[in-house]
């Protein structure tokens, strides 16, 4: 049985990727289980904090290691809130800040019939090893709108706010494995898992 550190803090996210790597045969462990605290984010794009966030983890348990950095893309705001999506109110902000934050700043640019065009995005990176020259890296992008008002009570982070157009719902009233074949996420993760297929006896 191989193993695999998830690098993250986030419950949410930690929940879908092991809903999503389920059938590998991988034991996938948290790295809150391990005792590894976040990494600092230091990088300017998903993929730079995805590395950081994937190194940490490796280096410390010893393990290979997967880490997620996504979030909400917003073209009114120049791709904001971007790679400071889980902190857009502030250092600490839960969802709810965070949703309501996103919600004030759009006030001046909602207009009737024009929407407010964005895409969740997800970036998963894979290291073998703390210093693996050669990392898989896999990005996910799910096209959609920021709704005037929170919708339904599934997900997290801004799946409230992001309509689904083909769905015509809001990504928190999509059903968990509805939402797992066809997010940002699951995007990056069915690339990941190809590469996996034929690197998986180097892990």
């Amino acid at each position: 049985m191989k193993k695999l550190v998830i690098a993250t803090g986030n419950p949410g996210k930690l929940k879908e990727l092991q809903e999503l790597l389920n059938g590998l045969h991988i034991e996938v462990i948290s790295q809150k289980s391990l005792g590894i605290s976040d990494a600092e984010e230091t990088g300017l794009t998903f993929v730079e904090n995805a590395l950081i966030k994937a190194r940490h983890a490796a280096a410390i348990s010893g393990l290979p290691a997967l880490a997620d950095d996504s979030g909400l893309c917003v073209d009114v705001l120049g791709g904001a809130p971007g790679i400071y999506s889980a902190r857009y109110a502030g250092p600490g902000a839960d969802d709810a800040a965070n949703n309501t934050q996103l919600l004030q700043t759009l006030l001046p640019f909602r207009r009737s019939g024009i929407p407010l065009t964005a895409r969740f995005v997800c970036v998963l990176v894979l290291v073998r090893h703390a210093d693996d020259p050669l990392p898989l890296i896999c990005q996910g992008l799910w096209e959609g709108e920021i709704l005037p008002a929170p919708q339904g009570n599934n997900g997290f982070g801004y799946d409230p706010l992001f309509l689904v157009r083909e769905k015509h719902c809001s990504s928190a009233e999509l059903d968990r494995s509805l939402k797992n074949r066809i997010s940002h996420r699951a995007q990056a993760m069915n690339q990941l898992l190809h590469l996996l297929r034929n690197t998986l006896s180097t892990l």
